[in-house]
């Protein structure tokens, strides 16, 4: 090598060592300092939020109790709401503030220009950004309005005949299942299906064909999944939200589809059989004023929304609906005297709204069934401005604003021995129960109120009554029988295993 290379490489500087693990100490202390000081303010700012209100006095670092919300208990859940009427958790930096008392719970209900219904983070981009769920004000009311033609009497008597039918068709199937195989089998997928078929007959009649039914009724679970409380927030392939996308967009597909066939059905004069006949018959109307552009895709979400509040609540009504009766024999006896009586012993007859008014027994028992487990515990909310709850605590904006519905279900003063299930309480009308509606929030409060109480109630009522005289079925007892799980809905731990026999007829 020449000599002159040589030198010009020896007056290169070369660090030293001290040097390099000096500089690497000086990033990694920048860098320690950094996350310390977003640590500190993450804490600074929940505390801050929380004010004086209940709950953690520290959160977990960016997750909060996301490890508690993956797998909600009731548990959890009571603790959280015995710990105040009002009280804060922290989950993955949404701040949320949970409302036990009937007071704070309605009061959020009722605040439609403080709070909006969010449901859960996912909701929207499942149920459409767009859908009529998540209108407020004004624009909220008008649909709503016409949304109530959908379940006047008319619409109802209707509805009923199709309940009617695709239970007995499905209490067949139960039956010559149970004929091959005796042993007890839990019924939750068998319900949900049963639920599943009933709704997408009654909301879109024969405008699907069969094979579009059962691959809305198979890939809906993904959508109840997705409306977990907390759920990964990005939809990415092989997530929770990624999959309930997909779902809605293959439920989509048969409901637009549905949508089209019956403003064709109805234009021809054929008379309605289903909601979406109904819906286009009442826009036809010449005495009807209101709306009358609504698209098939508009249609669409309507009655996506409409499955996406019957499907999973209405399945865990039925469910526990079936436990309950099978663990008190006396009052499926009740329910059974009643059902001999007014159906004048003939257990083929079809179901009508008028043999519904004559069954008030029955109807006691399906209020409080979803009285004693009511499907939804709680139904989360936004704060869309600073939102003073109570005198002295005002929720931030953005915050999410949770009233819960067990607590003033479960108010010993309004509903003595509130555990018991108890039908007669709503027999008499001075009762506690029937002297305080307020407490009653199986259906919400306020302007998003339960639009289809009276769709709902009916077909768990006929549901239960027709299966009451079709069959017996045993409750096989485990020890996940009395545990609840919760999956968006409340279920029984161990999907409510019975075993089930024809029942001679009378």
């Amino acid at each position: 090598m020449p000599t002159s290379h040589f030198s010009s490489l020896v007056d290169i500087p070369v660090p030293s060592l001290p040097f390099l693990f000096s500089q690497r100490a000086t990033w990694l202390c920048t860098t320690a300092a950094l996350i310390g000081a977003l640590l500190v303010f993450e804490q600074s700012v929940y505390r801050y939020k929380k004010k004086h209100l209940p709950g953690a006095t520290w959160t977990i670092p960016i997750i909060g109790k996301f490890a508690d919300s993956m797998k909600p208990t009731m548990e959890n859940y009571m603790a959280q709401w015995n710990s105040g009427e009002l009280s804060a958790i922290s989950v993955f930096n949404i701040f949320i503030v949970m409302a036990s008392s009937n007071h704070y719970s309605r009061k959020i209900l009722n605040s439609p220009s403080h709070a909006e219904p969010c449901l859960v983070n996912s909701a929207k981009h499942i149920l459409m950004p767009d859908n009529w769920v998540f209108l407020s004000g004004k624009e909220h009311v008008e649909y709503r309005r016409i949304l109530n033609t959908l379940f006047t009497k008319k619409a109802l008597s209707i509805y009923i005949g199709i309940q009617d039918a695709i239970a007995r068709k499905h209490f067949r199937q139960w039956l010559a299942d149970a004929a091959k195989d005796p042993s007890p089998k839990p019924i939750m997928k068998t319900a949900r299906n049963l639920n599943m078929d009933t709704s997408v007959r009654v909301f879109c009649g024969n405008h699907i064909p069969e094979c579009g039914v059962v691959e809305i009724s198979e890939k809906y679970w993904d959508i109840t999944r997705a409306l977990q409380l907390v759920n990964f927030p990005f939809a990415l392939p092989g997530t929770n939200v990624y999959r309930a996308i997909q779902a809605r967009k293959a439920a989509f597909k048969w409901l637009e589809m549905a949508a089209a066939k019956a403003k064709i059905a109805i234009a021809n004069g054929a008379e309605p059989h289903c909601m979406l006949d109904e819906w286009v018959q009442v826009l036809q109307d010449p005495t009807y004023k209101g709306r009358k552009d609504f698209s098939d895709r508009e249609m669409a979400m309507v009655v996506f929304s409409f499955l996406f509040a019957s499907q999973d609540a209405m399945s865990s009504g039925l469910i526990y609906g079936f436990q309950h009766l099978s663990d008190h024999p006396e009052i499926l006896a009740k329910i059974r005297e009643e059902q001999y009586r007014v159906r004048g012993n003939n257990v083929d007859a079809p179901m009508t709204l008028e043999m519904l008014e004559k069954m008030p027994y029955l109807n006691a028992f399906v209020k409080e069934s979803l009285r004693v487990k009511p499907p939804v515990t709680m139904v989360p909310y936004r704060a869309t401005k600073p939102f003073p709850i109570s005198d002295n605590y005002t929720a931030p904006v953005g915050s999410m604003v949770i009233p819960s519905f067990y607590n003033s279900l479960h108010d010993p003063e309004i509903f003595p021995d509130h555990d018991s299930l108890t039908p007669e309480r709503w027999l008499d009308p001075n009762s506690s129960a029937n002297t305080n509606p307020k407490n009653y929030l199986v259906f919400g409060s306020g302007p998003h109120r339960c639009i289809g109480i009276e769709y709902a109630t009916m077909n768990m009522a006929l549901v239960l009554a027709t299966a009451s005289v079709l069959m017996d079925w045993e409750h096989h007892l485990t020890p996940e029988s009395e545990e609840v799980e919760i999956i968006a809905t409340l279920f029984p731990k161990d999907g409510c295993q019975l075993k089930l026999t024809p029942r001679p007829r009378p």
